[in-house]
């Protein structure tokens, strides 16, 4: 039976190990389809959160989506913690880039080592 089953499928048509390339374009359509798949929740959740405005606050409301949807623990934490961003976007804009200091431009205070030694010293 096994003889029969490979003069039907052999390897050369079917082999069992990818190419490099294709195994990498493998990986980048399954990280596009996660990807895909969590934007999906997260528009959904805040679909779900818009609908029970009035009866539930919007962690609540996120909670029971998770838990109706049955979501496992591991993509459930990503699309509240993406879906709560998006509400926090809403409620507390994020400060524009050109508001905040970037790192030359903060003054640090100029640190003399040769200063705190002697005062060690005395």
């Amino acid at each position: 039976m096994a003889n029969v089953f490979r003069m039907l499928f052999p390897e050369s048509i079917f082999p069992r190990k990818l190419s490099a390339d294709a195994e990498q374009r493998l990986m980048l359509a399954k990280a596009r389809a996660e990807e895909a798949i969590i934007q999906a929740h997260v528009d959904n959740a805040l679909g779900f959160v818009s609908a029970l405005e009035k009866e539930v606050p919007f962690d609540r409301a996120i909670d029971i989506y998770v838990r109706v949807m049955a979501i496992p623990e591991p993509l459930s934490s990503v699309i509240a913690t993406r879906a709560l961003v998006v509400l926090g976007d809403e409620f507390e804009p994020r400060v524009p880039p050109e508001l905040t200091a970037t790192p030359d431009e903060v003054r640090m205070p100029v640190v003399r080592l040769d200063e705190a030694a002697e005062a060690r010293r005395r």
